[in-house]
């Protein structure tokens, strides 16, 4: 399991991703779950992943291959002209991979499933964000759903609810997901540090500020007790509960 929250912001987006790939008594893996395209001054964007990993190892590999390969850069997605196309191609090969995997014999859909978050900019239009599914369909980040889960998304899905807002700054946006990851972390032993940020700000056509936030992140800690003693003060403050008098 794994967790990634891609958000769109009036500022651009925010990506962040767990790196667990495994969880047991002795048995924990890291792998980076973030990958990144960009043509300076042109576009830029993120693919963020979660299920089996073979399967979106082979997803993020076939992207790659498309953009270094002369004879195989049709479709690229450093040439598809729409973040929507980019969603397409993207959707297609999940789907290619999937469907590859039964016809070799292999268990079917299930056992090789994934999630993807894709969002970025292109030149010409404003930033998209969107969510696709391993049927090979997705959806996009609207004002309605302004923001993306994927994993284990059910722990820390409340405090984006309650506080997020469109016209937040990215340091309030890194503070609120940084607060929903550590509440699914205590919560779930699938989802692990270190995390992995990103920021891009609108129409910069190139990665902004991006980070590896470890368990020994003095900002991490900070935020991760804070939020416990603020959720232990708020409990204390509210009214008692009062059974009724015999």
């Amino acid at each position: 399991m794994t967790y990634c929250v891609g958000m769109r912001l009036d500022r651009g987006l925010v990506f962040m991703s767990d790196t667990r790939t495994n969880a047991g008594v002795d048995n924990i893996s890291t792998f980076r779950k973030m990958t990144t395209w960009e043509t300076p001054g042109e576009r830029m964007i993120t693919l963020m992943s979660s299920g089996n990993l073979a399967t979106t190892q082979a997803v993020v590999s076939l992207l790659e291959e498309r953009t270094k390969a002369p004879d195989d850069r049709d479709p690229s997605i450093l040439q598809v002209p729409s973040m929507f196309q980019a969603a397409q191609l993207v959707s297609g090969l999940l789907r290619e991979v999937i469907d590859g995997h039964s016809r070799n014999g292999q268990q079917a859909d299930a056992g090789f499933g994934a999630t993807l978050i894709l969002g970025g900019q292109i030149a010409g239009s404003e930033p998209r964000l969107f969510l696709i599914y391993p049927e090979g369909n997705f959806i996009e980040a609207g004002d309605d759903t302004p923001y993306f889960q994927i994993g284990e998304t059910k722990y820390g899905r409340p405090i984006l609810v309650r506080a997020y807002d469109p016209s937040m700054s990215f340091e309030d946006a890194v503070k609120l997901l940084l607060v929903s990851f550590d509440s699914t972390i205590k919560a779930n032993l699938s989802v692990g540090l270190p995390l992995d940020l990103q920021i891009y700000e609108k129409d910069s056509f190139a990665r902004g500020e991006e980070r590896r936030i470890s368990k020994d992140d003095p900002y991490f800690n900070t935020i991760s007790t804070g939020w416990g003693d603020a959720l232990k003060l708020a409990f204390d403050s509210l009214p008692d509960f009062e059974f009724d008098a015999d």
